[in-house]
């Protein structure tokens, strides 16, 4: 069990980390006109505070479990970038956005969580 959480860690982790960086370091209007589309629905400020928690979110998968200090991070850090995302797709279906990367994304954050919870046991 504890392979397939690092498993789907490490390909949760390289998403937010890749998605979430980039939100932090690209600027709103210049995310618009890449297509994100829902960016113009919220402040700069909110944008760049999602980008943060994905980041976050996303080393809190590894780290605590790589490191051994306090491994119960690494399913709650599953469990918030599950709500991350299962937010990310209520906008998306509200805008008539493709969701599909949002729903995916949940749902590995949601086996993470799971996972996670069930390695600690």
């Amino acid at each position: 069990m504890l392979i397939a959480l690092w498993i789907v860690n490490a390909l949760l982790t390289l998403a937010m980390l890749g998605g979430g960086g980039m939100k932090l370091i690209t600027p709103k209007p210049v995310l618009a006109e890449r297509g994100m589309a829902w960016t113009d629905d919220f402040s700069a400020g909110s944008v760049k505070a999602i980008a943060a928690l994905e980041v976050i979110g996303a080393v809190g998968l590894v780290l605590p479990l790589a490191t051994g200090i306090a491994p119960i991070l690494t399913p709650l850090a599953g469990t918030g970038l599950a709500v991350i995302m299962l937010g990310a797709v209520v906008v998306h279906l509200r805008r008539k956005e493709p969701a599909t990367p949002a729903i995916v994304l949940a749902a590995l954050a949601v086996v993470s969580a799971v996972l996670g919870f069930l390695a600690l046991r």
